[in-house]
């Protein structure tokens, strides 16, 4: 049996996707589908809640030779996560990062090809080419793509244990709507 890690092209900060993208690679044997089902029952509740099968997404729709830059999933109609993306896109000169609001049919095809919920609009999301993050994670990778001094911010923050980071992020995840207040029109306006 394959460890976590051994195939690079599986490397996904999530220990659950990791055993799914190496079961997916041949590293691990499959597993029957009522297996399967028993296992994991609440992402195919997620699913079927969400209406209309939504198909995940692939490289080759979102990352071209020619455009391989990350892509930021956010809430669009929270203003902190609008706020968020503002922030980012003043502070990334190069324009290394692109931007998706959870809520597009893009952003449902990303999240599940980042193995979430389509309709899971918890947490910011960076998508990159072969890996995705979620959480702190997520805001610490987008962190090393702005201009100084965000790259040692985030050096410095990565030292902090991932379980006490994501405790903080999930804090105000959860309280941004009363915090920060919903937008009233549907997407973020920088889009």
């Amino acid at each position: 049996m394959a460890i976590a890690g051994q195939c690079s092209s599986c490397y996904y900060t999530s220990p659950t996707l990791q055993f799914q993208l190496h079961r997916r690679h041949g590293h691990l044997p499959q597993q029957p589908q009522a297996a399967r089902r028993a296992r994991w029952p609440r992402l195919q509740v997620a699913a079927v809640a969400g209406g209309g099968s939504i198909k995940a997404a692939t490289d080759a729709e979102f990352f071209q030779p020619s455009d391989t830059r990350p892509i930021m999933l956010f809430d669009g109609v929270c203003n902190l996560c609008n706020g968020g993306v503002r922030f980012v896109r003043e502070h990334d000169p190069n324009r290394s990062i692109r931007y998706v609001p959870l809520q597009s049919e893009s952003g449902r095809k990303l999240l599940q090809r980042s193995g979430r919920s389509p309709d899971d609009i918890s947490s910011v999301v960076l998508v990159e080419k072969d890996r995705s993050f979620i959480k702190s994670e997520a805001v610490l990778r987008i962190m090393e793509y702005l201009n100084l001094p965000f790259p040692q911010l985030a050096i410095f923050l990565n030292f902090f244990p991932l379980f006490l980071r994501d405790f903080m992020y999930d804090n105000v995840a959860n309280n941004r709507y009363a915090m920060f207040g919903r937008s009233e029109t549907e997407a973020c306006e920088i889009l």
